[in-house]
């Protein structure tokens, strides 16, 4: 295992933390509001960077003890999202930002996760034209003169 990052011509792979959390998913804006209050998530030029998964269903089923109060029959939730994102390799900001999605969640014992992981940096290069970038293209987020036309203005 790579304990440590590397560079690339294009991009660092640096050492950061993946936070992901299980929620409904109408808890998912409320709970990402705390944590960008504390990390703003930033990536490159970018910030509020996450990741939200499609609605799946979730399953448990409430013991002795729960708020709920014991159940026997196994609970299926469905509209339960997956978040993930990630942030420095800092202990005190780590617990910071879990103590801020457990006051944010609606759930009694919250699923939350953090890993250690190594991920992509760009150095920054500029890469304007590259045709594979979404601004080159007409993808779904914009659409942007090819690279070609405006050479041709």
């Amino acid at each position: 295992m790579i304990d440590s990052g590397f560079e690339t011509k294009s991009l660092r792979m640096e050492l950061l933390l993946l936070v992901t959390f299980q929620a409904p998913a109408a808890d998912v804006e409320r709970i990402m509001e705390a944590v960008v209050a504390i990390a703003p998530l930033r990536m490159g030029e970018y910030d509020g960077n996450a990741y939200q998964s499609a609605q799946g269903i979730e399953r448990y089923r409430p013991l002795e003890g729960a708020a709920a109060g014991a159940e026997i029959e196994l609970r299926r939730r469905p509209g339960t999202v997956e978040v993930s994102f990630e942030l420095p390799d800092d202990q005190a900001l780590a617990v910071r930002v879990v103590e801020a999605i457990f006051q944010a969640h609606s759930y009694q014992e919250p699923v939350i996760r953090i890993q250690p992981l190594l991920t992509s940096r760009s150095k920054g290069l500029d890469d304007r034209a590259n045709p594979n970038r979404w601004w080159n293209t007409t993808g779904d987020w914009k659409t942007a003169p090819r690279p070609e036309t405006i050479a041709a203005e």
